[in-house]
C-alpha cells in the first residue's frame, strides 16, 4: 500500500492505542468505515432474522442452512466468475451493488404488506448469504491491502470498526422504528451498504492495485478452482477445517439457545428484548477484546496461539452446559462465544490470509468463507438436530462428546501459527518492519 507520509500527528496521539505507523492512517480510516458501514448495514436486518428462528423452530433452522448451503453451490460459481473476468476496480461495486438492489427488492416486498411465509423464508436466507458475502469479500481486499506484519497491528482495529458498526445497526433501529416505520429500515441499510461500497473504491484509489497484485484484472476463478486450491494446500486446508469445526461449534449452541429460550421465554417481545441485550453486551465485549486485548495477543503470541483462545474457551463452555444447562449459562457462553469469534478469533484468522497466493486472496478465501461455512452450518444443523432426534442422543452427550474434539481444534489452531510463521520467514518478511 501507499506509504506516503500523512501530515497529521494523529499516529502518535493514536499511538497509546494502536500501533499505526506514517502512511498508514487514512487506508486505516478508510477500512474502518468500509467495515464499520458493512456490519451496520447487515446488523439493520439481523435482529428480524433471529427472532424468526426462534419463534420457527430447530426444524426451521436445520432446513434454512440446507438450503442456504446450495443457494450457495450456485451463488459462489458466479462470485468466482466475477472475479476472474472483471477489473478489480469492479469487483466490489458488482457485488454490493447486487445487494443493494436486492435490498431495495425486500423494501418494496414490504410496503406491499406482510410478507407471506414464503418471502419471510426467502428473506431469512438471503440475510445469511448476504452476510458471509459482503464479509468476505471487505476481508479479501484488507488481505490484499495489508501485509502481515500490517495486519498484525491493525487488523483487530480494523474489526472493531466492524463491532462499531454492529452495535450501531441496533441502536438505529431502536431510534427510528417509530420515526420511520420496519418498511423503511431497508432503505437505512441501503445508505449504509452504499457508503461501505464508496469507502473500499476510495480505499482502492488512496493504495493503488494492492501490494500483491501486477495486472488491472484480479486473479479468480471457478469455484471447482478454490476448492481444489483448498484441498492441494495443507496450509488453507487447515484453515478451512479450522472455519469448518468453528461454525459446527457455533451451531450447536445457537440450537441450544433456541431451544432453552423457545421453552423459558415464551413470549415474543421478551425474545426480542433479551436477544437485543445479548447483541449489545457481545458488541461491548467484542470492542473491549479490539481495542485492549487482540492486537497485543496477535504480536505477543501470534496467530496460533491467539487463535487457541477459542477452542479452549468452547471445551470449557461444553463442560459448562453439561453442568448447568440454564438460560442465563448458554445466554452468557453465545456472548462469550461470539465476541471471542468476532474480536479475536476472526483478526487472526485474516492474520493467516496475508500470505497466501494472491488469487486464493480471493477465490479460495471466498469459498472457505462460504461454502465451508455454510457447509459447516448445514452439516451440524443436520446433526445435532434431524440425527440427534432420530438416534435419541441427548444434547448433553453430544456436549460431552465434543470436549476431545475441542481440544484438537487447539492443536490445529497452533499448527496454523507455526505454518504462517514459516511462511512469513519464507518470504523474507521481517517481522515487525514489514510493509508495501
Amino acid at each position: 500500500m501507499s506509504t506516503a507520509a500523512t501530515p497529521s500527528i494523529a499516529p502518535s496521539v493514536l499511538s497509546p492505542f494502536v500501533d499505526v505507523r506514517p502512511g498508514e492512517l487514512k487506508a486505516l480510516a478508510l477500512s474502518f468505515a468500509f467495515f464499520f458501514s458493512v456490519l451496520c448495514s447487515y446488523y439493520i436486518v439481523r435482529p428480524l432474522r433471529d427472532e424468526m428462528a426462534i419463534s420457527l423452530g430447530g426444524d426451521f433452522i436445520q432446513q434454512s442452512f440446507l438450503i442456504a448451503f446450495i443457494v450457495m453451490l450456485a451463488a459462489v460459481p458466479v462470485f468466482g466468475w466475477i472475479v476472474a473476468h472483471m477489473p478489480r476496480r469492479l469487483i466490489v461495486p458488482a457485488v454490493y451493488g447486487f445487494f443493494i438492489l436486492c435490498l431495495a427488492g425486500f423494501w418494496l416486498m414490504h410496503l406491499r404488506g406482510k410478507p407471506s411465509a414464503m418471502e419471510a423464508s426467502i428473506f431469512y436466507i438471503w440475510v445469511n448469504i448476504f452476510s458471509l458475502f459482503t464479509v468476505s469479500l471487505f476481508w479479501s481486499v484488507m488481505s490484499d491491502v495489508w501485509s502481515t506484519e500490517q495486519a498484525k497491528r491493525l487488523f483487530s482495529v480494523i474489526s472493531l470498526g466492524g463491532t462499531a458498526g454492529a452495535l450501531t445497526g441496533p441502536l438505529l433501529i431502536q431510534a427510528l422504528l417509530k420515526i420511520i416505520g420496519v418498511d423503511n429500515l431497508f432503505l437505512v441499510s441501503i445508505v449504509f451498504l452504499t457508503i461501505a461500497l464508496l469507502a473500499a473504491q476510495v480505499l482502492r484509489n488512496h493504495t493503488g492495485r494492492g501490494p500483491t497484485h501486477t495486472s488491472e484484472r484480479a486473479e479468480g476463478g471457478s469455484i471447482l478452482a478454490g476448492a481444489i486450491n483448498v484441498w492441494k494446500s495443507p496450509y488453507l486446508f487447515r484453515i478451512a477445517i479450522w472455519i469448518f469445526a468453528a461454525n459446527m461449534v457455533g451451531i450447536f449452541f445457537y440450537l441450544e439457545q433456541a431451544r432453552i429460550f423457545g421453552a423459558l421465554l415464551p413470549e415474543r417481545e421478551a425474545r426480542i428484548l433479551f436477544l437485543s441485550q445479548m447483541e449489545a453486551a457481545t458488541s461491548v465485549l467484542t470492542i473491549l477484546f479490539e481495542v485492549f486485548v487482540t492486537a497485543r495477543l496477535l504480536k505477543w503470541f501470534g496467530a496460533g496461539r491467539t487463535l487457541a483462545i477459542a477452542p479452549l474457551f468452547v471445551a470449557a463452555a461444553l463442560a459448562a452446559i453439561l453442568l448447568t444447562p440454564s438460560l442465563w449459562v448458554i445466554a452468557s457462553i453465545m456472548v462469550a462465544s461470539r465476541a471471542i469469534g468476532y474480536g479475536v478469533s476472526n483478526p487472526a484468522i485474516r492474520v493467516l490470509y496475508t500470505v497466501v497466493a494472491p488469487a486464493d486472496k480471493y477465490r479460495s478465501q471466498n469459498f472457505i468463507d462460504t461454502l465451508v461455512h455454510r457447509g459447516g452450518n448445514a452439516a451440524s444443523s443436520w446433526l445435532f438436530n434431524d440425527a440427534a432426534k432420530a438416534l435419541g442422543i441427548a444434547a448433553s452427550l453430544i456436549a460431552a462428546a465434543s470436549i476431545p474434539l475441542a481440544l484438537v481444534w487447539a492443536w490445529l489452531s497452533l499448527d496454523l501459527g507455526k505454518r504462517q510463521e514459516k511462511a512469513v520467514a519464507d518470504r523474507g518478511e521481517p517481522a515487525e518492519t514489514a510493509g508495501h
